[in-house]
């Protein structure tokens, strides 16, 4: 027996303390990954960042000083023969121009070139205000720089690492200057010209003939230093973890291996669902074996249990099932759990749909909402730049061009805000709104959409709630044709009767297979639409006819 118990207790050692160890590695490896990943996505947008600004200074400088340049009367070449050799055909080339490569001693410059009939200007910028830009190094930590490279992968600015070599000696071909001069933008871990792992951001600069890749770069071994740490922290507090729960799996196990000889007459007693129960027990050499024995008995008395919670799991509540006895206490309250379910059934059924319906009413409460902002909002403020353009502007295309601009942008917010909520429907109800509807679609499409209205013009039962249901159903239902059942002809009746509302949808496109089609959120939403007003919906597809049966009772509410 004791040899018994002593194997026990190994394995009970060996599978808790293997268990602890997995789970403290698994958490610690887990941790430090998204530890890790936070890490690398927060340094990379911070670069992102850092690079995005000084991009957009660098580009404002460049084109703010075009302009002055294109607007100055002076017409000068100003150019050192001594110091610049600009071949013919780039003078005759307007724009802005990287003139590094024609400096005599290769000193980074950008220049700009205008032809005109009164004569040619050539004229340089000063090249320390693009640097300045750049030496900006907040948020860049002790190894972070932002750097610029021409399209012959030479520097074009300053490096912090090699403040005594002058940029253009310095070669940049690594994959974020070739990625950038493809015109592909990015950011990732990467290699960069003095082949030392790093977290980098770069992006073109092209303005006019100027092409430039700029890049933001911070060495990984400095972001990763805290990694480090974190990692000898980890071991460590996995190896203190590990001691104390071999400490108290020893202790455990001397409380567990001596009760196992009290189960033996505990588990007869549970076999006859009594679980309350306490009785006297003598010790054997056969306690193991009477336990299993126990045990066995205890499974057959559970099957039965087992069986009516798996379907009561299956939500089938309507099995029947038997206590064992009269202390069955588990069967007894298998079956108080069934009749809770049944009442909890019913009462999930009416809270889902009173969950629906108000995401439906506060979606569409939303949506009515913005759609008064732009109407109110947006709508006066359009047309009163409308009348300041007309009153204001003397020259006469401009004026037209701008009325153009403010005119199309009015009829966009008009259609915006129509789409989110029609004013009709407040004003006028749902079979006037769906009319201006379907004859507003029929303009813009070829099918032929046929619309009846038999709802009540006057004293009309249809609820808001109902007649903004309706409307988005009739959407849904016109999409899904015009987008998937290649139709000819659509055919949609909205009839109104004393104790409900038909609204009946046909098209002749190519149908689909209710028994095996997989509906989408297009369906879904009509079916949650109709359930939310207690209504019924009938489905039928066939090639060539296809139709939706709507009804909603007039005093759902």
């Amino acid at each position: 027996m004791n040899k018994i118990l002593m194997n026990i207790k190994t394995l009970i050692l060996l599978i808790i303390n293997s268990l602890i160890v997995l789970v403290i590695a698994l958490l610690s490896f887990l941790f430090y990954k998204q530890f890790s990943n936070v890490l690398n996505d927060r340094i990379l947008m911070q670069l992102n960042s850092i690079e995005t600004l000084e991009s957009i200074q660098i580009e404002n400088l460049i084109k703010t000083k075009w302009k002055s340049f294109a607007s100055s009367k002076v017409y000068s070449e100003n150019i050192d023969s001594t110091t610049f050799k600009l071949p013919d055909s780039i003078k005759e080339i307007d724009g802005i121009h990287d003139f590094t490569p024609y400096h005599k001693h290769k000193k980074a410059t950008i220049g700009f070139v205008l032809n005109t009939r009164a004569g040619r200007k050539i004229r340089f910028i000063d090249y320390s205000d693009i640097q300045n830009i750049l030496l900006e190094r907040t948020g860049m930590g002790e190894s972070g720089e932002t750097y610029l490279v021409g399209e012959d992968f030479r520097m074009r600015s300053e490096s912090r690492f090699f403040p005594d070599k002058k940029p253009y000696e310095i070669f940049v071909k690594t994959q974020g200057v070739i990625s950038a001069l493809k015109g592909v933008n990015g950011r990732g871990i990467l290699v960069d010209y003095r082949g030392i792992p790093v977290y980098s951001v770069y992006s073109l600069i092209q303005i006019s003939n100027l092409k430039l890749v700029i890049l933001s770069e911070i060495d990984v071994s400095e972001v990763t230093k805290p990694l480090e740490e974190l990692k000898i922290r980890l071991a460590k507090l996995t190896f203190v973890i590990f001691l104390v729960a071999v400490t108290l799996s020893l202790f455990l196990t001397r409380i567990i291996i001596n009760p196992i000889k009290n189960m033996r007459n505990s588990l007869r007693v549970m076999a006859k669902g009594n679980y309350d129960q306490t009785i006297e027990y003598k010790r054997s050499s056969n306690e193991i074996k009477e336990m299993f024995d126990a045990l066995s008995n205890l499974k057959a008395s559970l099957q039965g249990a087992v069986k009516f919670s798996e379907a009561i799991g299956n939500m089938d509540l309507n099995t029947n099932y038997k206590p064992n006895s009269a202390h069955d206490v588990l069967g007894k309250s298998l079956l108080t759990m069934r009749n809770k379910l049944i009442d909890f059934k019913n009462q999930e059924d009416n809270t889902r749909t009173m969950a629906k319906r108000l995401l439906v009413d506060g979606l569409e409460n939303e949506r009515r909402r913005l759609a008064r902002e732009l109407h109110d909002g947006v709508g006066p403020y359009l047309t009163s730049l409308k009348h300041y353009i007309e009153n204001n502007v003397e020259n006469e295309s401009k004026k037209t061009e701008m009325k153009k601009i403010v005119d199309e942008t009015i009829s966009e917010v008009r259609s915006m805000s129509n789409a989110l909520m029609p004013a009709s429907i407040d004003d006028f109800g749902i079979g006037v709104t769906l009319t201006n509807y379907i004859e507003n679609l029929n303009r813009s499409i070829s099918i032929s959409i046929e619309y009846e209205d038999l709802t009540k013009q006057e004293n009309s039962n249809i609820t808001d709630h109902q007649a903004i249901n309706l409307f988005r159903i009739s959407q849904e239902l016109l999409n899904n044709s015009l987008k998937h059942s290649k139709a000819k002809n659509i055919r949609i009746t909205l009839s109104e009767f004393d104790e409900f509302i038909s609204l009946f949808y046909f098209d002749d496109g190519i149908g689909f297979d209710i028994s095996t089609v997989r509906l989408g959120s297009g369906i879904t939403n009509i079916k949650e639409r109709v359930d939310i007003c207690n209504g019924k919906i009938t489905i039928n597809s066939l090639p060539g006819n296809t139709t939706f049966e709507i009804e909603l009772p007039v005093d759902y509410e």
